[in-house]
């Protein structure tokens, strides 16, 4: 029988030593990286539930359905928004762009009964705006809309606005999406490629909150978020009542839906009056979709009737915008309305 001599079983426990060690560290490194994964796993946003597939690209000229022939240097890219449970797709983005600037949502077919991401206006709703603010509007002056329709003014008009960025707020997803908001949120915010500030965050959250406060009050809180007497314009659009109703719930009570457009007027609006009945609402006021089709959004209290936004549309049983003392209305278009600020 071989054994082994004092020299070997000397340098076998020193590789002992050393090797055990080398596998605590190990075995510690694999803890950490699997930590690190499942928390990956954990706080990864996941997967949107559809996706933005390119159609078609070209000059504006090249979709009449836009009305955009006015704005000759403008790219347009088609989407389709596709989702794995059916092959048509539930809505068209259509996205505009100059050059190397970011890519701005012009208009939007929702081709769903539920909200989705976006709110449908007439394309020639925008395509009027952007001409009557060249028209009517210094070329010095400063915009204040939502971010959406901020955007979209800053490329078709090329004025200044206090929004550029894609904000993202409200995200308008139907109730079966809701756990996948983040994913959804992740998702959106590569489109543009635009990575708002908090500033311009916060200034947008000070923006909304204005709205939401007496004719008064917010304009002057308009003013302040501006912080200087330099001409600017509120620009506003009907689609905006929900979007305020998304990010504050429990301070604008508002609710749409939609009507077909039929030839009996009194007929459609019994329908309106008892919708209103049946849910107990204040007041409603009309957005026009199509020729086919209008939205009707429902004001759900007295106190949502009385916000700066709510009084700069006409709804019924209410004061007209015309005799609003807090801002000069110097334009209207469909669901666009245009206030010069004080």
């Amino acid at each position: 029988m071989i054994t082994p001599s004092k020299n070997q079983r000397t340098q076998e426990v020193r590789w002992i030593d050393k090797l055990l060690p080398l596998l605590g560290i190990l075995l510690v490194t694999g803890g950490f990286i699997l930590l690190i994964w499942f928390a990956y796993l954990w706080l990864a946003p996941g997967v949107a539930p559809y996706q933005y597939q390119l159609v078609e690209e070209g000059e504006a000229s090249q979709f009449p359905e836009l009305e955009l022939e006015a704005w000759p240097g403008l790219q347009i890219s088609k989407y389709e928004i596709q989702v794995t449970e059916s092959d048509k797709p539930v809505a068209l983005a259509y996205f505009g762009h100059r050059d190397s600037e970011s890519p701005v949502l012009l208009n939007w077919e929702n081709r769903t009964g539920e909200p989705l991401l976006a709110l449908d206006r007439k394309p020639s709703e925008l395509s009027a705006l952007a001409a009557a603010i060249d028209k009517h509007t210094p070329a010095d002056a400063l915009i204040l809309a939502w971010w959406d329709t901020s955007r979209q003014i800053r490329l078709l008009s090329k004025r200044n606005t206090l929004f550029s960025g894609h904000l993202n707020e409200p995200l308008i997803i139907p109730a079966r999406w809701q756990e996948s908001s983040e994913a959804i949120r992740a998702y959106e915010n590569q489109i543009p490629q635009t990575s708002p500030s908090d500033e311009e965050r916060d200034q947008f959250q000070r923006f909304a909150e204005a709205l939401l406060r007496s004719p008064e009050a917010g304009v002057a809180r308009l003013r302040e978020l501006i912080g200087s007497t330099q001409e600017a314009y509120l620009v506003i659009h009907v689609s905006d009542l929900y979007k305020l109703g998304l990010m504050y719930p429990e301070k604008f009570g508002v609710a749409y839906k939609n009507f077909a457009m039929t030839g009996n007027i009194h007929g459609l609006i019994n329908h309106m009056k008892v919708e209103m009945k049946k849910h107990d609402y204040s007041t409603y006021t009309l957005q026009s979709l199509s020729d086919q089709d209008i939205r009707v959004f429902f004001l759900t209290d007295e106190q949502s009737a009385d916000t700066l936004l709510a009084r700069m549309f006409p709804f019924t049983g209410k004061a007209p915008p015309l005799e609003l003392k807090a801002a000069q209305l110097v334009y209207q278009q469909g669901g666009y309305w245009v206030y010069k600020l004080p």
